[in-house]
């Protein structure tokens, strides 16, 4: 039975640091674009995109803090809470769908120079 739980926290540990991932990835980039380029490509404004990507990234930051805790300190002996909940697969859809569906339209819209290194031009 040690041995399974140990399992789980492990998978379940790398799970919610993919996660994290994600969405201080899709944060990073979020932070990044301009905000022209959102109401450019027809998306939601970006500081409503910066909301939900920091409140991903806070749920997934505290679910990975919780499942990498559970791992080292206990040892895996002890499944802790549910750090994988709902706050969790909603920063993963958050994270997805910026990811997925606004990263692509937004890129190359408004950004520094533009077209080269010489200009837009």
């Amino acid at each position: 039975m040690h041995f399974i739980n140990l399992v789980f926290n492990l998978l379940f540990s790398v799970l919610s640091l993919i996660i994290f991932g994600m969405s201080a990835y899709a944060l990073l980039h979020a932070v990044r674009v301009p905000a022209d380029a959102f109401v450019s490509a027809g998306k939601l404004q970006k500081n409503i995109w910066l909301i939900i990507l920091i409140l991903a990234a806070l749920f997934s930051a505290a679910g990975a803090w919780q499942y990498v805790i559970a791992f080292l300190i206990v040892g895996g002996a002890k499944f802790m809470g549910i750090g994988m909940g709902i706050f969790s697969i909603a920063a993963v859809i958050a994270a997805t769908i910026y990811i997925v569906d606004v990263k692509p339209a937004v890129k190359g819209m408004g950004g520094r120079g533009g077209g080269g290194p010489y200009g837009p031009w």
